[in-house]
């Protein structure tokens, strides 16, 4: 829902509205689109009616970029929508797919021989290893029941979120992976956004609703999520069996404001060594959780000056990206929000204090048209700096018959990092990737060619996903880290902290668990190094609070590190 007011439309030299326009002949290719080729244009979402009448039709899925099989390739699941008829059988209700990487560009459908095609209304999707036995498990956020999908290790998985006590039943979003005790197991946090009845469903004029009360700049639109009852949010601990106990309440994160969650990662943003959660809320104030190292959290969301932007004001939050851009060795935040507003960049200042810098690094006034969802920090172009990419697309179809200088389908964004302070947007190459005109929601991204260049994938509303292909060519170098965790920590290092000094410069990267809008991403370590070749010092700070300094013989190459026994072959 909008929070910024209005803006007066910005179009381009052809009169098309800068979210659809504005691309620039012979500038430089960054992104191509090689969806088709890929064979990932089998896959079709599909979320509710086409005119997005109510709150549920609008939001979209995620995608997980994984390797499922472990071939050291990754792999792709797209997370699919549905229909209120479908929920309640009267059609055949979408399937999420999952692709599996076949080493030469394409991609092939193994869902039914995988077994997770959901069939439910999904939302968002996190990877991690929750039960530390080396093979990546998935966890699906739907509206209705949710499911675990157990990585059998032979290409098929098994739902045991019944047995596991995680299916909640609500309307649940973008989850995260995360150990927050220090028990060396993974433990689960899923936001809850609205509490929401298919079968009463709202509309201006009925149930209550007075008529006229839904709008958006005078138009009448799907009413919510303000004035509606937020969900709950749910933290759960993992007892080390195969089952997790819901701690929501004695954990402190059980949302008793009701806020609208939509995306929320575990990362360590005050560098204590333990593992803080930060929330985006839609329409509402965000929530930054600190951990108390008790077994519970602090809300210092106000405090911290997360809960709101450098104006003080709730802004309707979708994504959340993470990432060292300034490269002080601290975590920073990136929001996006919805259109008519700008997507807000946090600088951490260390003790969990946050700055909103969004206009003097520049990415104010470029940002406000754009209605955003999926972001991530990403170094596109191996300079040794975090850039950021953002998937955009409206909610309201309506948008492509107004004057609101928005539209309907919109290009994704790319930011590049000038100097750690500056962001600068990089022209949309006419007909390359980001001249792509599409209703996009959840973004990843990941290194799908091993090439050492990081592509996107992003899940589209109502149509095919699309996949970004970097072709950046430059003599830029990169180093790719597959961390292993050793017995007192996570065995997918969720939680992890890479620290690489090169040129007396000090980069950081960590190990996430979902994030992006309700997304999973790559969860080995990509480092760009500029023209640099000979690595001063790389420092893993392990989840289980090991420390270890290992030798870096050569780059432009992944490596697998095993805490405690070093690289392997």
């Amino acid at each position: 829902m909008a929070t910024g007011g209005a803006h007066a439309p910005i179009k381009d030299s052809k009169s098309r509205p800068i979210t659809a326009g504005g691309f620039v002949d012979g500038a430089p290719v960054v992104f191509i689109d090689i969806t088709k080729e890929a064979g990932l244009d089998k896959f079709h979402h599909r979320s509710g009616g086409s005119e997005k009448s109510t709150i549920i039709d609008a939001p979209g899925s995620g995608v997980a970029l994984l390797d499922y099989d472990n071939d050291g390739w990754l792999d792709i699941y797209l997370l699919n929508g549905s229909t209120v008829p479908s929920i309640k059988g009267k059609e055949r209700p979408p399937r999420a797919m999952l692709f599996h990487n076949n080493h030469d560009g394409t991609f092939t459908d193994v869902t039914d021989k995988a077994g997770v095609a959901n069939e439910r209304w999904g939302f968002g999707v996190a990877v991690a290893d929750y039960d530390n036995d080396g093979w990546p498990d998935i966890y699906v956020a739907n509206y209705g029941k949710n499911r675990l999908y157990h990585n059998n290790h032979d290409g098929t998985f098994t739902d045991v979120a019944e047995k596991a006590g995680v299916t909640l039943g609500g309307w649940s979003t973008g989850p995260t992976w995360g150990d927050y005790d220090h028990d060396g197991l993974l433990d689960l946090f899923v936001p809850g956004y609205v509490n929401y009845n298919v079968d009463r469903p709202i509309f201006a004029g009925k149930n209550g609703v007075p008529e006229g009360a839904c709008q958006y700049r005078g138009v009448s639109v799907f009413c919510g999520p303000m004035g509606l009852i937020g969900e709950s949010d749910h933290l759960f601990h993992n007892n080390g069996d195969g089952t997790f106990t819901d701690v929501s309440l004695k954990a402190g994160l059980a949302d008793r404001e009701g806020r609208y969650g939509f995306a929320a990662v575990f990362a360590d943003l005050d560098d204590d060594g333990w593992l803080d959660l930060v929330v985006a809320n839609d329409s509402t104030p965000n929530y930054f959780y600190r951990n108390r190292r008790d077994g519970a959290f602090e809300d210092v969301s106000y405090d911290s000056g997360f809960a709101v932007n450098g104006e003080g004001r709730a802004q309707a939050s979708m994504g959340i990206a993470l990432g060292d851009y300034n490269r002080d060795g601290k975590l920073d935040l990136f929001i996006t929000t919805f259109s008519d507003d700008y997507k807000t960049l946090y600088r951490n200042d260390g003790g969990a204090n946050f700055t909103d810098v969004s206009f003097r690094a520049g990415l104010g006034n470029f940002t406000v048209p754009f209605l955003a969802w999926g972001a991530g920090f990403l170094d596109f172009d191996n300079d040794g700096l975090l850039d950021i990419f953002i998937a955009n697309g409206h909610v309201y179809p309506i948008a492509d018959r107004t004057e609101w200088g928005t539209t309907w389908a919109e290009r994704p964004q790319l930011f590049r990092n000038l100097d750690g302070a500056k962001f600068q947007e990089v022209p949309p190459a006419t007909g390359s990737g980001l001249a792509a005109a599409i209703p996009a929601r959840g973004a990843a991204f990941g290194d799908l060619f091993n090439d050492g260049h990081i592509d996107v994938v992003l899940n589209n509303m109502d149509s095919p996903p699309t996949l970004l292909r970097n072709v950046v060519k430059n003599a830029n170098h990169w180093l790719t880290l597959k961390l292993i965790g050793g017995p007192k920590g996570p065995r997918d290092a969720i939680g992890a902290k890479v620290f690489l000094t090169i040129g007396g410069i000090r980069q950081r990267a960590d190990v996430f668990s979902g994030g992006s809008y309700g997304s999973s991403s790559d969860q080995r370590v990509h480092l760009g190094l500029g023209t640099l070749s000979k690595v001063d010092k790389l420092e893993i700070h392990w989840p289980g609070g090991a420390v270890e300094e290992i030798s870096i013989l050569g780059v432009d190459r992944s490596i697998t590190i095993i805490e405690g026994k070093g690289i392997q072959p």
